[in-house]
């Protein structure tokens, strides 16, 4: 008679910290544009970082970061799209991401998003919550 060896389920929970704030914005102007338009508004300093890649796409996305965080406060200008492919394709109507890490209180995210709708070079900013999300290139946000 076989012996039946015991099956050992596992659950996996997906603790991804997602300690940052994350806003789309619409733009006609290219990365480096918008990067100096925001570095006016903030007065930060945005500068190009090596770029996002996807494992499958031969396409990389352009990201920019300030290293002079006034504040604890660091920002992320993520490119949605590079030719006709989207980082997010549930979001294909954003062209920028503005990942913004570790925030003070909810009261900063409503001063932050005031201050990008005042941009000149910003069509539109959306909100996006992270957690509802559902794209299967989300995780690459976690830097």
């Amino acid at each position: 008679m076989k012996k039946i060896q015991k099956v050992t389920r596992l659950k996996l929970h997906n603790d991804q910290n997602h300690d940052f704030i994350l806003l789309g914005l619409v733009s006609a102007e290219p990365d480096y544009k918008l990067c100096l338009s925001l570095n006016k508004k903030f007065g930060i300093s945005l500068k190009n970082i090596s770029p996002l890649k996807i494992t499958g796409i031969e396409h990389a996305f352009s990201r920019f970061s300030n290293t002079n965080n006034p504040g604890n406060i660091v920002f992320y200008l993520i490119s949605n799209r590079t030719d006709k492919i989207y980082l997010l394709n549930k979001l294909k109507n954003i062209d920028y991401l503005l990942q913004i890490m570790v925030p003070e209180n909810e009261s900063d995210l409503k001063n932050i998003t005031s201050k990008v709708r005042e941009v000149e070079a910003v069509t539109a900013v959306f909100d996006i919550d992270i957690k509802t999300l559902k794209d299967k290139n989300s995780h690459y946000l976690n830097l």
